[in-house]
């Protein structure tokens, strides 16, 4: 008599995963060994830095066809996961922004605790409202919590100092030539070398550096010099704008704290409130994520105004200046 219910017998068949290979520039169509050389040498050393590119970039860098461009920009971005995000993928990606203390608990407060990495914070304001001491006081803040971070200091108008950094790294009790090791700087003397100097930061990087901060003092002086009058403004902007877009780029990628302080102007045609107005127009108000206006205080003070944030109200605080660097009143 047959059983009602008869064993059955699952035979599993054993399913070999092969782990997919991860592409590199090799594996993209029309790259040979040379191509890809060339590609390494002028910064395109990944899938990434090739998606981002335009045709344009790629053509001018390797001496490749149009054509052959744009299959390899088009093969690198199907390799790279770089569709929608859930919010839910953005806010897991947020959880890994850092910030830096300014060194006033007032200033940082408007800033819900310090200047954002993964981000680019503008400070605009006239002379000796404190652009360039604050961008000192990162350098160093950036090194008490990790002593391995460091900083580039991009110096456009020769207002580092080391003496300055001394004093400050004394007053927070750090090993004060391990934080000036820790801080590179290079002085660029036209917009170009300053582009050039941004871009470079990314090799920083490659070579094994920990950058946490990447200062550019002041970001429109060489742009506002060598540009002059109407007539070369749409240059001088789109020049700007694409400088802006490097330092996004190296700030969203690597997570970095980009401070870049700028120069104003004053408004001749404004008869009410405060003439003063931040130089590059709307191509660095758009590009910069923060920004904030600076000025001169009562009693010596310095007063700190966020003017705009994408998720913050507009706010101020009153921060000091002594020997130690950036303090509370």
């Amino acid at each position: 008599m047959l059983k009602e219910a008869q064993e059955k017998v699952i035979i599993k068949k054993e399913v070999k995963i092969t782990p997919k290979k991860e592409k590199t520039i090799e594996n993209l169509p029309g790259v040979g060994a040379a191509t890809a050389e060339k590609l390494k040498l002028v910064g395109y050393d990944n899938l990434m830095s090739v998606a981002v590119s335009t045709p344009g970039q790629l053509v001018n860098a390797v001496g490749v066809s149009e054509l052959v461009a744009r299959k390899m920009i088009q093969s690198a971005r199907d390799n790279m996961d770089m569709g929608f995000q859930t919010g839910i993928d953005v806010l897991k990606k947020r959880e890994n922004v850092n910030r830096i203390t300014t060194g006033s608990k007032n200033f940082d407060e408007i800033l819900l605790g310090g200047l954002e990495t993964g981000a680019i914070t503008e400070c605009f304001g006239a002379y000796g409202s404190s652009k360039t001491q604050l961008a000192h006081q990162i350098a160093v803040n950036c090194q008490v919590e990790d002593p391995d971070a460091v900083a580039v200091y991009i110096d456009t108008e020769n207002t580092f100092r080391p003496e300055r950094i001394k004093q400050m790294a004394e007053a927070q009790g750090l090993n004060v030539e391990q934080v000036l090791k820790n801080i590179k700087v290079a002085r660029a003397y036209n917009s170009d070398h300053q582009m050039l100097l941004a871009e470079k930061v990314e090799d920083l990087i490659k070579e094994g550096l920990k950058v946490r901060v990447l200062i550019v003092d002041s970001l429109t002086a060489h742009f506002r010099a060598e540009f002059v009058g109407r007539g070369t403004l749409a240059e001088r902007q789109q020049k700007l704008n694409k400088h802006m877009h490097v330092l996004s780029k190296v700030a969203d990628i690597y997570n970095l704290c980009v401070y870049v302080t700028n120069q104003v102007m004053a408004k001749p045609d404004q008869f009410f409130g405060d003439p003063t107005e931040a130089i590059g127009g709307h191509v660095v108000a758009h590009n910069s994520t923060f920004r904030i206006y600076l000025r001169r205080g009562k009693k010596g003070t310095r007063v700190a105004k966020l003017v705009d944030a994408p998720n913050l109200p507009d706010a101020e605080a009153i921060f000091n200046i002594d020997e130690a660097g950036i303090t509370d009143v």
